[in-house]
Protein backbone atom coordinates (compact mmCIF):
# COMPACT_ATOMS: atom_id res chain seq x y z
CA UNK A 1 0.00 0.00 0.00
CA UNK A 2 2.82 2.62 0.92
CA UNK A 3 4.89 2.09 -2.68
CA UNK A 4 1.42 2.27 -4.67
CA UNK A 5 0.66 5.69 -2.63
CA UNK A 6 4.48 6.84 -3.60
CA UNK A 7 3.27 6.02 -7.28
CA UNK A 8 -0.14 7.81 -7.61
CA UNK A 9 1.92 10.81 -5.40
CA UNK A 10 4.62 10.48 -8.23
CA UNK A 11 1.94 10.70 -10.86
CA UNK A 12 -0.04 13.70 -9.34
CA UNK A 13 3.00 15.52 -9.16
CA UNK A 14 4.41 14.85 -12.49
CA UNK A 15 0.89 15.75 -13.88
CA UNK A 16 0.00 18.68 -12.11
CA UNK A 17 3.49 20.22 -12.88
CA UNK A 18 2.37 19.44 -16.65
CA UNK A 19 -0.71 21.22 -16.53
CA UNK A 20 0.09 23.66 -14.04
CA UNK A 21 2.35 25.17 -16.86
CA UNK A 22 -0.47 25.26 -19.51
CA UNK A 23 -2.19 26.85 -16.59
CA UNK A 24 -0.38 29.99 -15.45
CA UNK A 25 0.49 30.27 -18.81
CA UNK A 26 -3.00 30.74 -19.97
CA UNK A 27 -3.54 33.09 -16.87
CA UNK A 28 -0.54 35.46 -18.08
CA UNK A 29 -1.97 35.85 -21.91
CA UNK A 30 -5.24 36.25 -20.61
CA UNK A 31 -7.15 33.23 -21.14
CA UNK A 32 -10.02 32.29 -19.42
CA UNK A 33 -9.43 28.97 -17.92
CA UNK A 34 -13.18 26.89 -17.56
CA UNK A 35 -11.54 24.23 -15.28
CA UNK A 36 -8.02 22.95 -13.90
CA UNK A 37 -8.44 19.19 -13.37
CA UNK A 38 -5.62 16.16 -12.08
CA UNK A 39 -6.57 13.00 -12.81
CA UNK A 40 -9.14 11.62 -15.38
CA UNK A 41 -12.52 9.67 -14.60
CA UNK A 42 -14.82 10.36 -11.89
CA UNK A 43 -14.12 13.55 -9.80
CA UNK A 44 -12.97 13.21 -5.95
CA UNK A 45 -13.18 16.45 -5.13
CA UNK A 46 -13.62 19.78 -6.64
CA UNK A 47 -13.83 23.78 -5.83
CA UNK A 48 -15.15 26.77 -7.72
CA UNK A 49 -13.16 29.66 -8.03
CA UNK A 50 -15.43 32.85 -8.15
CA UNK A 51 -13.36 35.59 -8.40
CA UNK A 52 -11.53 33.75 -11.85
CA UNK A 53 -14.96 31.48 -12.90
CA UNK A 54 -12.64 28.52 -12.64
CA UNK A 55 -13.57 24.92 -11.39
CA UNK A 56 -10.33 23.17 -9.81
CA UNK A 57 -10.63 19.34 -9.27
CA UNK A 58 -9.38 16.07 -8.39
CA UNK A 59 -10.57 12.87 -10.21
CA UNK A 60 -10.34 9.42 -9.31
CA UNK A 61 -7.43 8.38 -12.23
CA UNK A 62 -4.00 9.02 -11.79
CA UNK A 63 -3.13 9.18 -15.58
CA UNK A 64 -3.84 12.42 -16.62
CA UNK A 65 -5.19 15.68 -16.46
CA UNK A 66 -6.09 19.12 -18.42
CA UNK A 67 -6.62 22.50 -18.75
CA UNK A 68 -9.83 23.47 -20.18
CA UNK A 69 -10.07 26.77 -21.57
CA UNK A 70 -12.69 29.22 -23.22
CA UNK A 71 -12.83 28.73 -27.11
CA UNK A 72 -10.01 25.91 -26.85
CA UNK A 73 -12.52 23.51 -28.26
CA UNK A 74 -15.02 25.46 -29.67
CA UNK A 75 -15.73 28.84 -31.28
CA UNK A 76 -16.11 31.95 -29.04
CA UNK A 77 -16.62 35.82 -29.83
CA UNK A 78 -14.85 36.48 -26.57
CA UNK A 79 -11.51 38.53 -26.16
CA UNK A 80 -10.43 36.63 -23.44
CA UNK A 81 -10.80 32.75 -25.43
CA UNK A 82 -7.98 31.04 -26.52
CA UNK A 83 -8.65 30.80 -30.30
CA UNK A 84 -8.58 34.90 -30.56
CA UNK A 85 -5.24 34.77 -28.70
CA UNK A 86 -2.38 35.33 -31.54
CA UNK A 87 -0.62 32.36 -32.72
CA UNK A 88 2.46 33.06 -30.72
CA UNK A 89 0.63 33.30 -27.26
CA UNK A 90 -1.27 29.78 -28.27
CA UNK A 91 1.87 28.34 -28.71
CA UNK A 92 3.35 29.58 -25.47
CA UNK A 93 0.21 27.91 -23.58
CA UNK A 94 0.71 24.81 -25.47
CA UNK A 95 4.57 24.66 -25.11
CA UNK A 96 4.65 25.36 -21.51
CA UNK A 97 2.97 22.02 -19.55
CA UNK A 98 6.14 19.99 -21.53
CA UNK A 99 8.42 22.55 -21.15
CA UNK A 100 7.70 22.62 -17.08
CA UNK A 101 7.97 18.86 -17.14
CA UNK A 102 11.56 19.42 -18.40
CA UNK A 103 12.34 22.53 -16.25
CA UNK A 104 11.20 20.17 -12.98
CA UNK A 105 13.11 17.10 -14.32
CA UNK A 106 16.10 19.50 -14.35
CA UNK A 107 15.96 20.29 -10.86
CA UNK A 108 15.55 16.98 -9.49
CA UNK A 109 18.82 16.40 -11.63
CA UNK A 110 20.11 19.01 -9.80
CA UNK A 111 19.16 17.75 -6.27
CA UNK A 112 20.11 14.36 -6.92
CA UNK A 113 23.81 15.25 -8.49
CA UNK A 114 24.28 17.38 -5.41
CA UNK A 115 23.01 14.53 -3.17
CA UNK A 116 25.57 11.96 -4.56
CA UNK A 117 28.53 14.59 -4.29
CA UNK A 118 30.65 11.84 -6.76
CA UNK A 119 31.89 13.43 -10.22
CA UNK A 120 32.80 11.57 -12.58
CA UNK A 121 35.32 12.71 -15.35
CA UNK A 122 35.83 11.49 -18.48
CA UNK A 123 39.54 10.14 -18.31
CA UNK A 124 40.40 6.80 -18.22
CA UNK A 125 41.83 5.85 -14.80
CA UNK A 126 41.76 2.04 -15.04
CA UNK A 127 41.13 -1.22 -17.26
CA UNK A 128 39.39 -3.62 -15.57
CA UNK A 129 40.89 -6.97 -16.00
CA UNK A 130 40.66 -8.71 -19.02
CA UNK A 131 39.15 -5.05 -21.16
CA UNK A 132 39.27 -5.26 -24.83
CA UNK A 133 39.06 -1.55 -25.21
CA UNK A 134 42.95 -1.43 -23.68
CA UNK A 135 43.94 -2.70 -27.52
CA UNK A 136 43.19 0.94 -28.11
CA UNK A 137 42.32 3.07 -25.61
CA UNK A 138 44.83 4.06 -22.88
CA UNK A 139 45.31 4.76 -19.12
CA UNK A 140 45.14 8.92 -18.99
CA UNK A 141 43.08 9.13 -22.30
CA UNK A 142 40.69 12.25 -21.96
CA UNK A 143 37.30 11.05 -24.19
CA UNK A 144 36.52 13.99 -25.83
CA UNK A 145 33.29 12.45 -28.35
CA UNK A 146 32.35 8.45 -28.57
CA UNK A 147 31.03 7.98 -32.20
CA UNK A 148 30.69 11.48 -32.87
CA UNK A 149 28.61 12.65 -30.00
CA UNK A 150 30.39 15.13 -27.34
CA UNK A 151 30.36 14.41 -23.69
CA UNK A 152 31.21 16.19 -21.32
CA UNK A 153 31.19 14.07 -17.91
CA UNK A 154 31.36 10.61 -16.98
CA UNK A 155 28.26 9.66 -17.07
CA UNK A 156 27.45 10.58 -20.36
CA UNK A 157 30.22 8.61 -21.73
CA UNK A 158 29.08 5.67 -19.89
CA UNK A 159 25.89 6.48 -21.68
CA UNK A 160 27.04 6.50 -25.19
CA UNK A 161 28.98 3.85 -24.80
CA UNK A 162 26.29 1.46 -23.21
CA UNK A 163 23.66 2.97 -26.27
CA UNK A 164 26.25 2.73 -28.84
CA UNK A 165 28.80 -0.07 -28.11
CA UNK A 166 27.50 -3.52 -29.00
CA UNK A 167 29.24 -2.74 -31.71
CA UNK A 168 32.91 -1.25 -32.52
CA UNK A 169 33.01 2.61 -32.31
CA UNK A 170 35.03 5.40 -32.38
CA UNK A 171 36.53 7.98 -30.21
CA UNK A 172 37.82 11.24 -30.08
CA UNK A 173 40.41 11.34 -27.04
CA UNK A 174 43.00 13.84 -26.09
CA UNK A 175 46.04 11.94 -25.50
CA UNK A 176 49.22 13.60 -24.68
CA UNK A 177 48.06 16.97 -25.28
CA UNK A 178 47.04 16.00 -28.31
CA UNK A 179 43.36 15.27 -30.09
CA UNK A 180 43.24 11.96 -31.83
CA UNK A 181 40.81 9.70 -33.49
CA UNK A 182 41.05 5.85 -32.14
CA UNK A 183 38.91 4.11 -34.17
CA UNK A 184 36.84 0.60 -34.13
CA UNK A 185 37.21 0.78 -29.95
CA UNK A 186 35.71 -2.90 -29.36
CA UNK A 187 33.63 -3.49 -26.02
CA UNK A 188 31.98 -6.88 -23.90
CA UNK A 189 28.56 -6.70 -24.47
CA UNK A 190 25.15 -7.84 -22.39
CA UNK A 191 21.31 -8.26 -22.74
CA UNK A 192 18.37 -6.78 -21.29
CA UNK A 193 15.02 -7.85 -22.60
CA UNK A 194 17.07 -8.71 -25.56
CA UNK A 195 17.97 -5.91 -26.47
CA UNK A 196 22.51 -5.32 -27.01
CA UNK A 197 24.06 -2.98 -25.21
CA UNK A 198 27.85 -2.01 -24.91
CA UNK A 199 29.25 -2.51 -21.11
CA UNK A 200 31.88 -0.36 -20.58
CA UNK A 201 35.15 -1.99 -18.91
CA UNK A 202 37.41 0.61 -17.79
CA UNK A 203 36.96 3.13 -14.68
CA UNK A 204 37.64 7.00 -14.25
CA UNK A 205 39.28 9.42 -12.70
CA UNK A 206 36.61 11.54 -10.18
CA UNK A 207 36.27 15.78 -10.54
CA UNK A 208 37.21 18.09 -8.14
CA UNK A 209 33.40 18.39 -5.92
CA UNK A 210 32.83 22.17 -6.30
CA UNK A 211 29.74 24.32 -7.21
CA UNK A 212 31.43 25.26 -10.85
CA UNK A 213 31.30 21.06 -11.28
CA UNK A 214 28.06 20.51 -9.61
CA UNK A 215 26.23 22.77 -11.65
CA UNK A 216 28.19 21.25 -14.79
CA UNK A 217 27.35 17.90 -14.18
CA UNK A 218 23.51 18.29 -13.40
CA UNK A 219 23.02 20.07 -16.72
CA UNK A 220 24.97 17.40 -18.95
CA UNK A 221 23.04 14.39 -16.89
CA UNK A 222 19.43 16.45 -18.12
CA UNK A 223 20.72 16.81 -21.33
CA UNK A 224 22.00 13.02 -21.57
CA UNK A 225 18.47 11.96 -20.54
CA UNK A 226 16.59 14.64 -22.59
CA UNK A 227 18.74 12.30 -25.95
CA UNK A 228 18.20 9.15 -23.78
CA UNK A 229 14.50 9.47 -24.57
CA UNK A 230 14.97 10.57 -27.67
CA UNK A 231 17.24 7.33 -28.94
CA UNK A 232 14.68 5.16 -26.98
CA UNK A 233 11.89 6.40 -29.06
CA UNK A 234 14.10 6.30 -32.28
CA UNK A 235 15.25 2.63 -30.92
CA UNK A 236 11.49 1.59 -31.21
CA UNK A 237 11.11 2.85 -34.40
CA UNK A 238 13.56 1.29 -35.86
CA UNK A 239 13.14 -1.82 -34.57
CA UNK A 240 16.11 -2.56 -31.95
CA UNK A 241 14.05 -2.23 -29.08
CA UNK A 242 10.69 -4.14 -29.11
CA UNK A 243 7.87 -3.75 -27.43
CA UNK A 244 9.20 -5.88 -23.82
CA UNK A 245 11.21 -2.23 -23.62
CA UNK A 246 7.85 -0.15 -23.35
CA UNK A 247 6.25 0.26 -19.96
CA UNK A 248 2.45 1.41 -19.37
CA UNK A 249 1.66 3.23 -15.93
CA UNK A 250 1.37 -0.49 -14.30
CA UNK A 251 5.10 -1.14 -15.47
CA UNK A 252 5.89 2.28 -14.30
CA UNK A 253 4.45 1.58 -10.80
CA UNK A 254 5.91 -1.11 -10.73
CA UNK A 255 9.59 0.44 -11.29
CA UNK A 256 8.59 3.13 -8.67
CA UNK A 257 7.97 0.98 -6.15
CA UNK A 258 10.88 -0.96 -6.97
CA UNK A 259 13.13 2.46 -6.77
CA UNK A 260 11.05 3.36 -3.65
CA UNK A 261 12.05 0.29 -1.69
CA UNK A 262 16.17 0.70 -2.52
CA UNK A 263 16.23 4.44 -1.35
CA UNK A 264 15.09 8.16 -1.73
CA UNK A 265 18.06 8.43 -4.51
CA UNK A 266 17.30 6.00 -6.45
CA UNK A 267 13.57 7.04 -6.46
CA UNK A 268 14.56 10.79 -7.43
CA UNK A 269 16.42 9.35 -10.48
CA UNK A 270 13.01 7.49 -11.61
CA UNK A 271 11.53 10.68 -10.92
CA UNK A 272 14.04 12.96 -12.74
CA UNK A 273 13.55 10.29 -16.06
CA UNK A 274 9.94 10.23 -15.86
CA UNK A 275 9.16 13.90 -15.58
CA UNK A 276 11.84 14.64 -18.45
CA UNK A 277 10.10 11.67 -20.47
CA UNK A 278 6.71 13.22 -20.29
CA UNK A 279 8.62 16.68 -21.39
CA UNK A 280 9.80 15.30 -24.14
CA UNK A 281 6.78 12.69 -25.04
CA UNK A 282 4.35 15.85 -25.52
CA UNK A 283 6.66 17.76 -27.49
CA UNK A 284 6.16 14.77 -30.64
CA UNK A 285 4.57 16.49 -33.34
CA UNK A 286 2.04 13.19 -32.94
CA UNK A 287 -2.39 14.41 -32.54
CA UNK A 288 -3.87 14.93 -29.58
CA UNK A 289 -0.33 15.39 -28.22
CA UNK A 290 0.67 19.03 -27.10
CA UNK A 291 3.41 18.68 -30.05
CA UNK A 292 0.40 17.88 -32.15
CA UNK A 293 -1.18 20.47 -31.57
CA UNK A 294 2.16 22.94 -31.55
CA UNK A 295 2.47 21.74 -35.15
CA UNK A 296 -1.03 23.05 -35.97
CA UNK A 297 0.29 26.59 -34.80
CA UNK A 298 2.65 26.29 -36.82
CA UNK A 299 1.29 25.21 -39.62
CA UNK A 300 -1.26 28.53 -38.95
CA UNK A 301 1.20 30.84 -38.37
CA UNK A 302 2.86 29.81 -42.04
CA UNK A 303 -0.38 30.08 -43.87
CA UNK A 304 -1.67 33.00 -41.78
CA UNK A 305 -5.02 31.53 -41.40
CA UNK A 306 -5.98 28.61 -38.65
CA UNK A 307 -6.55 24.96 -40.20
CA UNK A 308 -10.28 23.94 -40.69
CA UNK A 309 -11.60 23.31 -36.32
CA UNK A 310 -13.43 19.99 -38.06
CA UNK A 311 -10.26 18.94 -39.52
CA UNK A 312 -7.94 19.36 -36.53
CA UNK A 313 -10.42 17.85 -34.19
CA UNK A 314 -10.86 14.54 -36.41
CA UNK A 315 -7.14 14.20 -36.90
CA UNK A 316 -7.10 14.91 -32.92
CA UNK A 317 -10.16 12.58 -32.27
CA UNK A 318 -8.28 9.74 -34.03
CA UNK A 319 -4.40 10.52 -32.59
CA UNK A 320 -6.42 10.26 -29.13
CA UNK A 321 -7.86 6.45 -29.97
CA UNK A 322 -4.41 5.61 -31.46
CA UNK A 323 -2.98 6.58 -28.05
CA UNK A 324 -5.58 5.20 -26.29
CA UNK A 325 -5.49 1.74 -28.08
CA UNK A 326 -1.71 1.64 -27.30
CA UNK A 327 -1.72 2.34 -23.79
CA UNK A 328 -4.34 -0.43 -23.40
CA UNK A 329 -1.94 -2.85 -25.10
CA UNK A 330 1.04 -1.70 -23.18
CA UNK A 331 -1.10 -1.90 -19.96
CA UNK A 332 -2.61 -5.59 -20.66
CA UNK A 333 1.60 -6.66 -21.17
CA UNK A 334 2.85 -5.28 -18.09
CA UNK A 335 -0.11 -6.86 -16.40
CA UNK A 336 0.63 -9.89 -17.86
CA UNK A 337 4.30 -9.39 -16.96
CA UNK A 338 3.13 -9.31 -13.37
CA UNK A 339 2.45 -13.23 -13.68
CA UNK A 340 5.48 -14.04 -15.35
Amino acid sequence: MFYLLVMVLVFGVLIFIHELGHFLTARACGVAVKEFAVGMGPTIFSWNSKKYDTKYGLRLLPIGGFVSMEGEDEESDRENAFCNKSVWRRMLIVGAGPLMNLLLGFVLMTVLVFAQGTLVSTTVAQFQEGATSSAQLQVGDTILRVDGTRVHTGNELVYEVMNKGYEPIDFEVKRNGETILVENVTFPTMEDSGVTFGNYDFLLYAEETTLPNLIKHAYFRSVSTVKMVFDSLIGLLTGRFGMNAVSGPVGVAEVVGDAAKNGYQNLLYIVTVLSINLGVFNLIPFPALDGGRFLFLIVEGIRRKPINRNVESYINFVGLMILFAFMIFVTVKDVLNLFV
